[in-house]
């Protein structure tokens, strides 16, 4: 079963999204694009190469981010 993708960055997720959160969020997108749950093996190298470069993206992406107020949040806690 395909899980929907969600907010990977806080406060919508109480502390860092994990490898395999980004991981699943790429896999999800990848399969929503090409319409494919899973590839045929002629088309798996470059799903999955798809699924890398849009994990790595989303891990840079969320490394990137600034959320107004969580800095002071985090010191708070």
């Amino acid at each position: 079963m395909c899980r929907s993708i969600k907010t990977l960055r806080p406060p919508v997720l109480p502390e860092e999204a994990t490898e395999e959160d980004v991981r699943a969020a790429a896999l999800q997108y990848v399969r929503k694009v090409s319409g494919f749950r899973a590839p045929a093996a002629h088309n798996r190298e470059v799903f999955d190469r798809a699924v890398d470069a849009i994990a790595e993206a989303t891990a840079e992406l969320l490394d990137g981010l600034e959320v107004r107020g969580q800095t002071a949040a985090r010191r708070a806690g």
